[in-house]
């Protein structure tokens, strides 16, 4: 071993309590921090041919890049939809590192089953029956990549062929059918083979971003029996809208497609008795998409795809050889998703899911919808700004009330970023140029409403 490395092995615990100490002294600092920090990176440094040991890189990133980084963990950074990391998710995300597990394989340690059971308390918390199967990914990319590849696979079944064999070009064109598809739905269907170009966005319901059932209906009918796919929302990016699941699962005994959900953060509606009507019917889909480093509030990165289809996804991503074995009933994760060597990325969610429970979870949920009403109230009352939708759930939707240009609200995004205040991201709805405030992160309060609106106001 390097002599290097032998003194650190050596030293190993006061070096990782060095390395507390500074973690904790920037969780403390988060919410003072500048949340968004315009990037004036230093000049990169050629590789030290002997290194400057842990101490002096930690003493390194402190005192040149982080000064860079932003506040994303804390309170008032609504751009994107941003979860923080509770305490507990902390703790599994370092634990993770620790014992650095590839779960992969069940034979050679019981991270398989703690992912198992936490797969399986996600389910319950999103109200999927026992039906569904799942499995961590990244994230939303490619939760809808599994997901999608999953509809590939059925929809070659239907017409007697199988894509994971005979490749995409035995398929020909699948109609992907959506109101509002998020972007991360054309990146996995370019990803599939199957392109962009293949979807066929529906018109959706005025001024909304739900798609319209009945126009929806005749866009299937026009199918002529050949299977399609529909992506329904749980939640758009821009609005927080939901499709009618129970009305676009109906549909199916019509006309047969195969209904995927994008539930990336609205699924988490679920976890509240007073939204858990938005996601009605959400066990009926065929694959569901939902994102933990959004509002479960764990650790960049995590995701999670569920399927009633388990036997497909094994079809498409087993990785047979002599040293992996063959899939079994209950196939090892890694027949499952697009990796093969994978982090035990389940672990931080077990943790706060283990925690604190349903309810600690429908708290955060419950207080960032209430603090983002609050914001859309006090924009509603200042004269230069105004709501671009109703405030659903957690996102707030505004722009400004007169001569909303492109460069205007850019010039307001960079007021607001430059404050050091908060952080929100520019959208367009329905043609108008706007920006999203996005609420997903346990440690945000009213006095944080409070700052942004004062920033907002001028």
């Amino acid at each position: 071993m390097d002599p290097n490395l032998s003194d650190e092995l050596a030293r190993l615990p006061d070096l990782l309590d060095g390395i507390r100490r500074y973690a904790v002294e920037v969780l403390s600092g988060i919410a003072d921090r500048p949340v968004a920090v315009p990037p004036q990176a230093p000049r990169p440094t050629p590789l030290s041919d002997s290194g400057m040991g842990t101490e002096g890189a930690l003493e390194r990133f402190r005192s040149h890049w982080a000064p860079g980084f932003s506040g994303s963990a804390g309170p008032r950074y609504l751009g994107f939809v941003t979860g923080g990391a509770t305490p507990a998710s902390l703790a599994g995300d370092w634990l993770t590192s620790t014992f650095d597990q590839n779960a992969v394989i069940a034979g050679d340690s019981s991270a398989l089953a703690l992912e198992r059971e936490a797969v399986g308390w996600l389910r319950e918390l999103f109200g999927l029956s026992a039906g569904h199967a799942g499995a961590f990914v990244t994230g939303a990319t490619m939760s809808n990549f599994v997901g999608l590849a999953l509809a590939r696979e059925w929809a070659g079944e239907r017409i007697g062929v199988s894509v994971a064999r005979d490749g995409v070009a035995a398929l020909g064109n699948l109609p992907v059918l959506s109101g509002s598809p998020h972007t991360s739905v054309y990146k996995a269907l370019a990803m599939l083979g199957l392109g962009r170009g293949c979807v066929r966005e529906v018109a959706t319901l005025p001024d909304r971003e739900a798609v319209d059932v009945d126009r929806l209906a005749a866009e299937l009918s026009a199918l002529n029996g050949r299977p399609g796919v529909v992506v329904a929302n749980a939640g758009t990016v821009n609005t927080v809208d939901f499709d009618d699941l129970r009305a676009i699962s109906a549909l199916r005994r019509r006309y047969p497609f195969w209904l995927h959900v994008d539930a990336a953060f609205g699924g988490f509606a679920a976890v509240s008795p007073q939204y858990a009507e938005l996601v009605a019917g959400l066990d009926e889909a065929d694959s569901v998409c939902a994102d933990l480093h959004k509002w479960l509030n764990v650790p960049y990165d995590s995701a999670i795809q569920f399927t009633r289809r388990r036997d497909l996804q094994v079809r498409i991503f087993q990785n047979s050889a002599a040293y992996l074995g063959l899939p079994t009933d209950d196939p090892d994760f890694m027949h499952l998703t697009p990796e093969n060597s994978r982090r035990l990325r389940a672990l931080p969610a077990w943790f706060t899911l283990a925690a604190y429970g349903r309810q600690g979870h429908r708290e955060i949920v419950e207080s960032d919808v209430a603090l983002a009403r609050e914001l859309g109230e006090r924009i509603e009352e200042m004269p230069h700004l105004r709501l671009l939708a109703p405030v659903r759930l957690n996102v707030v939707c505004f722009t400004l009330a007169g001569a909303p240009t492109t460069e205007r609200v850019a010039e307001l995004a960079r007021t607001v970023t430059e404050s050091g205040v908060a952080f929100l991201t520019p959208t367009v709805y329905k043609g108008t140029p706007g920006l999203r405030a996005a609420f997903s992160n346990w440690r945000t309060t009213d006095t944080d409403i409070v700052r942004i609106a004062d920033v907002l106001r001028g």
